[in-house]
């Protein structure tokens, strides 16, 4: 069972980490909750249902893990200004650390569940597919949900004249 596990932590941690640093935007808090979140499923294992695939299982315990960590702390949760390392589309407004910070800031207020869809695709370079299976929701709602995220942080950004 433990070989087992090595295999699932090796082929998972990155990918987790990702999503984990896109909803934190913090690293070191990133880590601790991707850490957190294996040694949960670890404990859990036996509690397996086949009905997930073992991605989306360990996402679900990743946000779980995440938003009871951001409830317990109750204070806002350190920027990382060297999240936005791969620029996509919306992001090319940002020009400087300034522009970074108000973008990261705009994505942070984004309500559910627009905030975490965008994170998910955007930092945890996740597919809509997968996207759709943590959300129990159908391919289609991811993409117009991640579309409508889109929109609304480019009107933040045009409301701040960036």
């Amino acid at each position: 069972m433990e070989q087992e596990f090595e295999k699932i932590y090796a082929k998972y941690y990155q990918s987790i980490y990702r999503y984990v640093l896109g909803l934190s935007q913090n690293k070191e808090l990133a880590e601790e909750i991707t850490q957190e979140t294996f040694y949960k499923a670890l404990k859990n294992i036996h509690k397996f249902d086949n009905k997930y695939k073992m991605f989306t299982w360990l996402c679900i315990i990743a946000k779980n893990t995440y938003y009871t960590t951001y409830k317990k702390n109750k204070r806002y949760l350190e920027i990382d200004d060297n999240i936005v390392d791969n620029e996509k589309a919306i992001i090319n407004k940002i020009i400087d650390s300034e522009t970074n910070e108000v973008l990261l800031k705009i994505i942070h207020e984004l309500a559910e569940p627009y905030k975490e869809v965008f994170t998910l695709k955007i930092y945890g370079d996740l597919s809509f597919k997968q996207i759709a299976k943590i959300f129990n929701k159908t391919e289609s709602w991811a993409r117009v949900t991640f579309y409508r995220s889109k929109i609304k942080i480019k009107e933040s950004l045009d409301e701040k004249e960036l």
